[in-house]
């Protein structure tokens, strides 16, 4: 089979494969409709996970199963489904333990492009399919429904990790893709005001649609004294990072109430620490909660978070800013993410 792969880090290119081998819980799945993600680039161009060679890419799909293992009950030949960036071992003591992401090891739920070929290929195999693959709807666009394996459940997982509540202050640090579903989480959660932090002008657009009530640009000074001084001094109830660098933690901490929390989907990719302001963090006492996470991936998070596409309580399609048509356009649409040109938010690559 054809796929598109790193050859070594800062290279990619095409290769050729055996498709994989289907175990007794596995799914062959073909795609139908893929997104290059950032994370790619990191892997590919940053290094991100060490090297790899003849690795191919790509994590977030729509497909059509066309094999099943002999113990998948629940998945057959022809059903189109959603899969999740994030397919852990659901047996794993981490994933009993709640931690599915980290099943087998520190975020080792991350397994396409990472631990075996990804999904931008002919074939790609899931495991515990029965755990981890989600049926797509009738009616759903494909390419709306390929935000949903790692665009929607990574930021609505940044509003979980900053527990956000009923009438709460949030801010939203980034509003890329990622950043744009948190806007939209902490909305659908009941966020109270909400401060989206960017600068381009279609995520503004998008980030108001979704529910911002206030735009930050981080062009116009420092981002932490930009909110305080719209909140009277008093900072805000929680704070999301989808994007920024190691310094926007100790903007975070700045602009954090007291009991607040700060929930982070970002990708630090340099340095060795992060630095706490410790006047700010209340010399340690100050009850400001870092909680930092990736997305936990798995059947039950693809359905419920289809589901709200299934009833029009998310629109997804504000994402989707360029559509390639046909399989040889995923290197194209990786270029482009690598490349990100002022209009873009997200490509998709549909296999018709």
């Amino acid at each position: 089979m054809k796929g598109f792969a790193m050859l070594g880090i800062g290279k990619v290119g095409w290769i050729e494969k055996e498709v994989p081998k289907v175990g007794p819980m596995d799914a062959l799945v073909r795609p139908i409709a893929v997104a290059p993600c950032t994370s790619d680039v990191h892997t590919v161009w940053e290094g991100a996970i060490g090297e790899r060679t003849d690795m191919i890419l790509g994590h977030e799909a729509v497909g059509e199963v066309v094999e099943v293992g002999e113990l998948v009950r629940d998945f057959k030949p022809g059903d189109r489904v959603i899969v999740p960036a994030i397919t852990p071992d659901w047996g794993a003591l981490e994933a009993q333990r709640g931690f599915p992401m980290h099943s087998g090891g520190m975020l080792a739920g991350w397994q396409f492009s990472n631990y075996k070929d990804g999904v931008f290929a002919e074939y790609f195999l899931v495991n515990h399919a029965d755990a981890n693959l989600a049926l797509l709807p009738e009616g759903i666009d494909p390419a709306h429904a390929a935000m949903v394996p790692d665009m929607v459940v990574t930021g609505f997982h940044g509003v979980e990790l900053a527990e956000v509540e009923f009438g709460d202050s949030v801010v939203v640090v980034g509003i890329g893709p990622v950043g744009l579903m948190s806007v939209a989480g902490a909305n659908m959660r009941g966020a109270a005001h909400i401060y989206a932090v960017g600068t381009r002008p279609n995520c503004v657009a998008a980030a108001k649609a979704y529910g911002a009530t206030d735009i930050i640009s981080y062009k116009e000074g420092d981002i932490a004294d930009q909110i305080l001084e719209k909140t009277n001094g008093k900072g805000v109830d929680r704070v999301i990072i989808a994007g920024g660098n190691n310094d926007t933690f100790a903007q975070a901490i700045r602009m954090l109430k007291p009991g607040g929390t700060i929930g982070n989907v970002n990708y630090l990719g340099e340095g060795d620490y992060i630095k706490i302001p410790r006047v700010e963090w209340g010399v340690g006492m100050g009850h400001k909660r870092i909680n930092g996470g990736l997305t936990p991936g798995g059947r039950l998070k693809m359905e419920k978070m289809v589901a709200l596409l299934e009833t029009g309580k998310l629109d997804t399609s504000l994402l989707v800013t360029h559509t390639f048509h046909g399989f040889d356009k995923i290197e194209e649409a990786l270029m482009l993410m690598k490349d990100k040109p002022a209009d873009l938010i997200k490509p998709v690559v549909l296999m018709d």
